[in-house]
């Protein structure tokens, strides 16, 4: 899987002040002063309102995770929460019809490009030059990866399948991501090989 490790925006004050208004040490001050140094989901729907709702999410999450580095907020592994991503695509096909493309070495280099390793809980992978180690796989319910970026911190992926309407809905949830170039370079390269998985079993190829 090729990921360009590089953020949609800019990440300076002066960016900050062109989208949002404000440099970020005054949210950072905004943030403090509402109380809301510990909780992220309300610091970033409070940048989100005084910015104007309507406006992409982006920078107010952008804000909140440099505010996280910045005044050192970590969770109780001592790291920070950091970006959490989230890519779908929707399917006609029940997940165990799903599931196949996902269980094997094979089928997920079919659509992950440079995927090596069984999938398998606790075995090793490796996808382009990313690497890691397989988690729970739950057939037709989920597959966990811990997931290495070269260069990065550890992060974790989860795999999910849910039906809703008739339809199954593929969920790809990556987190802790620390920063928000390897945030946007992996939210555009988990878009594409879900395309492409799309592709596969719409042509019926497995």
């Amino acid at each position: 899987m090729h990921i360009d490790f590089a953020p949609d925006f800019e990440i300076s004050d002066a960016a900050c002040v062109q989208h949002t208004g404000k440099p970020f040490a005054h949210w950072f001050a905004a943030l403090e002063g509402a109380g809301l140094s510990a909780k992220r989901r309300d610091a970033i729907q409070f940048i989100y309102d005084a910015t104007g709702r309507g406006r992409d999410i982006w920078w107010p999450t952008t804000i909140w995770v440099e505010f996280e580095r910045h005044r050192v907020v970590v969770q109780k592994d001592g790291r920070p929460e950091g970006y959490n991503i989230c890519c779908t695509k929707s399917f006609k096909e029940a997940p165990a019809d799903l599931f196949p493309h996902f269980a094997t070495e094979t089928a997920l280099a079919a659509w992950l490009p440079g995927w090596t390793g069984e999938v398998a809980e606790g075995k090793p992978f490796h996808c382009g030059a990313c690497s890691g180690t397989v988690g729970r796989v739950r057939p037709a319910k989920d597959l966990r990866l811990r997931w290495q970026s070269p260069g990065f911190a550890a992060t974790e992926v989860e795999m999910q399948f849910t039906v809703m309407g008739g339809k199954t809905t593929v969920n790809v949830f990556h987190k802790r991501i620390e920063t928000r170039a390897e945030a946007d370079g992996l939210r555009r390269a988990w878009g594409a090989a879900l395309d492409q998985l799309k592709a596969l079993v719409v042509a019926g190829a497995l």
